[in-house]
């Protein structure tokens, strides 16, 4: 996706103009927009595929090292490599950041998750058992509700490592407010567009964990009554 933009040019080429965001707020929100469509649904695509490797790794121990490794040496790949190596497959479009930014996002969740599954007491597990729970009983009903928070916090990581990652995809023109930052260096290095794009990353990492923050409280409502 390209976007237009327009400005007039200021005295000392400020790091922030009003005046700029009022000519371009069609195009700001429309990259707003699409950042914050690309980062939902790369995490939520990641959590769908985090979880059950996270489980695998929970209940067969000798799948943990395999997993965690495989995540972890997809994490280290540089991004601008990932790209290069995955858009002659998929082409030039949204399918290729949102399967980079996913496989950047695995690692974080899957080790949250993990960490929290390996937290869930045994002594609980055993009374689960001796109630006749099975597995996936004992897993929807105790161990994934007891490990919430350990998820929860490896969604926020990942979320917030997204917004950040999502601007990398102006390489190949669906970098959402990447575009704007990008387009600012080009621009005879546009403070105000820079700027601007970047801070309104800040700002969209920091209301989606704040979202997810809130989120957590209310599906683990018993910790709130612990810390009081």
């Amino acid at each position: 996706m390209s976007f237009h933009l327009s400005y007039r040019a200021e005295p000392g080429n400020p790091w922030f103009s009003w005046q700029y965001v009022r000519d371009n707020s069609d195009t700001i929100l429309a990259a707003l927009r699409e950042h914050a469509s690309l980062t939902g649904r790369a995490v939520l695509l990641a959590a769908l595929v985090a979880l059950p490797l996270a489980v695998l790794a929970y209940w067969y121990r000798r799948l943990a090292g395999p997993i965690l490794a495989l995540t972890g040496v997809l994490y280290t790949i540089p991004s601008l490599a990932l790209f290069a190596f995955i858009a002659p497959y998929l082409g030039i479009g949204a399918v290729t950041v949102l399967t980079v930014v996913v496989l950047y996002a695995l690692l974080v969740i899957v080790r949250n998750a993990v960490a929290g599954l390996n937290q869930v007491p045994p002594e609980v597990r055993d009374a689960a058992e001796g109630m006749g729970y099975g597995r996936w009983a004992r897993l929807f009903r105790i161990d994934l509700p007891l490990a919430l928070p350990g998820i929860l916090t490896g969604v926020r990581l990942a979320t917030v490592s997204t917004v950040a990652l999502v601007t990398v995809g102006v390489v190949i023109g669906r970098g959402g407010l990447g575009q704007l930052i990008f387009a600012g260096f080009q621009n005879n290095f546009y403070k105000a567009q820079i700027m601007t794009g970047t801070l309104l990353c800040v700002l969209l990492a920091l209301v989606l964990d704040l979202i997810l923050a809130g989120v957590g409280r209310l599906l683990t409502p018993w910790l709130r009554s612990r810390s009081r």
